[in-house]
């Protein structure tokens, strides 16, 4: 096994998305990643299809798509956590692990003996993060959170949409993208804990809330609030600090444009054929297009009905203008781009020697992000990760199975 967390031991409770994501992140750097699943049914997620992956040879077993976009490097092991035979397993396998990431309701794992301070007693050094939808430490803490109540509890759905004097109404962003983010603060928290460790030889509980992590990554719209004092809208595709950035119209399609700075503008007007706006005291300065956003646009809108998309892209490209056509997912993936630089990998898994998986972008200079297993099938490695992290013999296995503990 490769990678810069080469030789971590992960034990990933977690269910879902945002748990699953984090720990799929610490798998592609080359932790081992153990999944505790639930036997029988396992992540919920496996059932979550249409579209699936089928067993070859009218086999009757399946995967679904969206349960194989987060587990790509992990182990399976099947545990009853109901049971105290199942908890001690656990038990035991945190005395073997660098990382537990977790998240079932508060208390839950307390009660079965193994909260993050009964864990540290037996292994000081263990790091434990816990996913929750909302702070422990508050009045909402024993509520459950999925990604799209995030959304709209958090105020990412009430600037997503269209605008709301045209219509438009509140909409969720097209991928669960508020567990993906808590996925991604969870890893690098779990990073930054692990680098810590190094020096203090101790380990700690980590939380990362759902809900306070898509408060966090509000960013520049949070900020307009706080110091601004204004309650941010939707905008559609349009940007509330910058213009014009945001979709047009053209004769056979739409494009994205996104001026950042005056001497874009320059460029982009000249190529509309509009020079004269750049000088226009309207719309010189970034400040001064914001204020006469209408104006703008419809001036812009109305030379970019003109022509089509590819004569846009080119044209403002070649100056130096970002701006883009607006491709449904299929192009991406069929681009040349995306076969230049690999962003579908493939992976051995029972059902598909060569599996497709979406790539991790990370490129290191001295180490290589890793695809060397499939997501799991359910209970896939039970057998071999007792083995390997508990050594337990062949007998004591079989008879935790023939106990319905693994």
């Amino acid at each position: 096994m490769s990678g810069p967390l080469s030789g971590i031991r992960v034990l990933d409770l977690s269910r879902v998305l945002a748990g699953p994501w984090a720990t799929q992140l610490l798998g592609d750097y080359g932790a081992d990643v153990v999944k505790v699943e639930r036997p029988v049914t396992g992540d919920d997620t496996r059932h979550w299809g249409p579209p699936w992956l089928q067993e070859p040879a009218n086999g009757s077993g399946r995967e679904s798509a969206y349960f194989l976009g987060t587990n790509r490097n992990k182990r399976s092991l099947t545990v009853d956590l109901s049971a105290a035979a199942g908890q001690q397993l656990v038990r035991e396998l945190a005395v073997k692990a660098d990382v537990m990431v977790e998240n079932f309701k508060a208390g839950t794992l307390e009660r079965w003996g193994l909260g993050p301070e009964q864990l540290r007693r037996e292994n000081p050094g263990l790091i434990v993060c816990t996913i929750s939808a909302f702070s422990r430490e508050s009045t909402r803490a024993g509520e459950p959170g999925y990604d799209a109540m995030v959304q709209a509890a958090g105020g990412l759905m009430s600037i997503t949409g269209g605008p709301e004097e045209e219509g438009g109404q509140p909409q969720k962003v097209g991928v669960a993208i508020a567990d993906i983010m808590c996925g991604m603060y969870a890893a690098t928290a779990i990073m930054a804990a692990l680098h810590e460790r190094t020096g203090s030889g101790r380990g700690q509980s980590i939380e990362v809330p759902l809900y306070d992590s898509q408060v966090a990554w509000l960013a520049n719209q949070a900020m307009n609030l706080l110091v601004g004092g204004e309650v941010p809208g939707r905008l559609g595709t349009a940007h509330p600090n910058i213009v014009p950035y945001q979709a047009f119209g053209t004769a056979d399609g739409y494009i994205m444009i996104a001026v950042g700075n005056d001497r874009q503008f320059v460029e982009c007007m000249r190529r509309c054929g509009l020079p004269e706006l750049a000088e226009d005291p309207r719309f010189r300065h970034n400040e001064d297009r914001l204020a006469n956003r209408a104006e703008l646009v419809a001036l812009m809108s109305t030379v970019l009905a003109r022509e089509s998309s590819v004569y846009w892209t080119g044209e403002l490209g070649g100056a130096g203008v970002p701006c883009s056509p607006i491709n449904d997912i299929g192009e991406v993936f069929s681009s040349d781009y995306a076969r230049e630089n690999e962003l579908v990998r493939s992976v051995a898994h029972p059902y598909d020697a060569s599996l497709p998986t979406v790539a991790n972008p990370v490129k290191f200079s001295s180490d290589a992000v890793s695809y060397r297993s499939a997501p799991p099938l359910l209970g896939q490695h039970s057998r071999e990760v007792l083995a390997d992290w508990l050594g337990y013999s062949g007998k004591t296995i079989s008879e935790l199975k023939k106990a319905g503990t693994i």
